[in-house]
């Protein structure tokens, strides 16, 4: 090796574009990188040969290179907020100030300088979006926070707390959600609006509990009236069909009591009801045994209407009204009929037979009425003397020739002779 060559380190690192090597590597090991101000010591590899010393801090370098490269990726794809890119741009770049590596350490400062400079710009939108973003939150906040006091300020007589309890769950659950996937707002704006949403919490609390002791107050009394309504109920079971009527006026009196609690009111309306039950089941066992009892009265009365068919027949009203009076007679001797429609069927079909009877029995009378006699008599004796001057009249008519007066006595003759023949004559 010569002098020349001696007093020149030996380097193997990235050339420039004039060939100056970024790195050299001295007699003892000592490796320097070339900057802008001369060259600067980077570190030591005495064991090994001055390329490998170059490679290994090269190496370095090309470390670096890689995370400012990813930098900038991250940069241009997006999904990175600025601030998060800042900060690891400033932790690059302490790592490029005083680096222990060979390369363009400049150039990777100058990249990361660029880059930083872009991400600031970026930071500020960021961050007037993120303050957009925490008003917005605020707000829908504070929309919950209203929803909860007006749900407070509800009178509590008029609540339905089911869906008031169902309504304020959902604001709830809702604050939670925001506060977990929405921007984190300022201590002390979050912290009065949760004195708030707490407060009206509590409230509709206080005001569902004290509801609820009142309405539990209240099914306490109804659920003692109505259970001494069951006792009267139980009570009339051995009066059977006769305790229907004081079972109903309990019933009134049941419906009048008020509300005890859906499970309690159940339990108390099965067991009223189940009591009453047991009266009417032995109105429809007796009706079921008058309807046995009843077909052979049923067979007779049908019986009677067969025989009540001569009636219509006998000419005689006097026959006639003697043969109905036996029917009725043993028709009511039959008695009652269940059940009470067939009843009333059979009776619809004697009052029948027994309204035609009356019929021709009042014609009868009308026509062998003395009075009425008398009076048709009379009637008969002014027509039939009319019906004789009209045909004199008729017939001087005819011999005089007169037409008009010819058409006028006969019309007026065949009036009375049609009266007359109405009246029999």
């Amino acid at each position: 090796m010569t002098a020349a060559a001696e007093s020149t380190p030996e380097s193997t690192g990235p050339q420039t574009d004039s060939a100056e090597p970024w790195g050299r590597v001295d007699d003892d090991g000592t490796v320097s990188v070339r900057e802008a101000d001369g060259w600067r010591v980077v570190g030591q590899f005495p064991d090994g040969s001055p390329e490998e010393a170059i490679a290994y801090f090269e190496r370095k370098y090309t470390d670096l290179a890689s995370e400012v490269t990813l930098l900038e990726v991250r940069h241009r794809r997006g999904g990175a907020s600025a601030s998060d890119l800042r900060g690891a741009a400033r932790a690059v770049s302490a790592k490029l100030d005083g680096a222990a590596a060979v390369g363009d350490l400049a150039a990777l400062e100058a990249r990361v300088a660029a880059l930083t400079e872009t991400l600031a710009a970026a930071s500020e939108t960021e961050a007037a979006a993120a303050r957009e973003a925490v008003d917005e939150a605020v707000q829908a906040r504070t929309v919950l926070v209203e929803k909860a006091e007006a749900l407070a300020a509800r009178d509590p007589r008029t609540v339905q707390w089911k869906q008031a309890t169902a309504e304020l769950s959902a604001l709830f659950d809702e604050w939670q959600s925001q506060q977990q996937n929405g921007p984190r707002l300022p201590k002390s704006t979050a912290q009065a609006l949760w004195k708030r949403f707490r407060d009206a919490r509590s409230t509709v609390d206080k005001h569902r509990r004290e509801f609820y002791a009142e309405l539990d107050e209240a099914h306490k009394g109804v659920r003692e009236r109505k259970t001494k309504l069951v006792e009267k109920a139980e009570a009339l079971a051995p009066k059977g069909e006769d305790g229907i009527p004081a079972y109903r006026e309990l019933l009134d009196q049941w419906k009048g009591a008020g509300r005890a609690g859906k499970k309690v009111d159940d339990a108390l309306w099965a067991r009223f009801k189940a009591a009453g039950d047991a009266l009417y089941s032995a109105r429809v066992e007796r009706e079921a045994a008058d309807v046995e009892a009843s077909r052979e009265k049923i067979d007779a009365k049908r019986a009677l209407l067969d025989e009540a068919k001569a009636v219509a027949d006998e000419r005689e009203l006097s026959k006639a009204r003697s043969l109905l009076t036996s029917i009725q007679r043993r028709w009511d001797e039959i008695g009652r009929i269940f059940p009470r429609d067939t009843e009333r069927a059979l009776d619809d079909d004697l009052r029948k037979i027994e309204q035609a009877l009356r019929t021709r029995e009042d014609t009868d009378w009308k026509r062998n009425n003395p009075e009425t006699k008398a009076r048709a008599n009379d009637m008969t004796r002014q027509l039939t003397d009319a019906i004789e001057k009209l045909e004199d009249e008729l017939a001087a008519a005819e011999r005089s020739g007169d037409k008009k007066a010819i058409a006028n006595a006969k019309e007026a003759l065949e009036a009375r002779k049609s009266w007359l023949k109405a009246l029999g004559g």
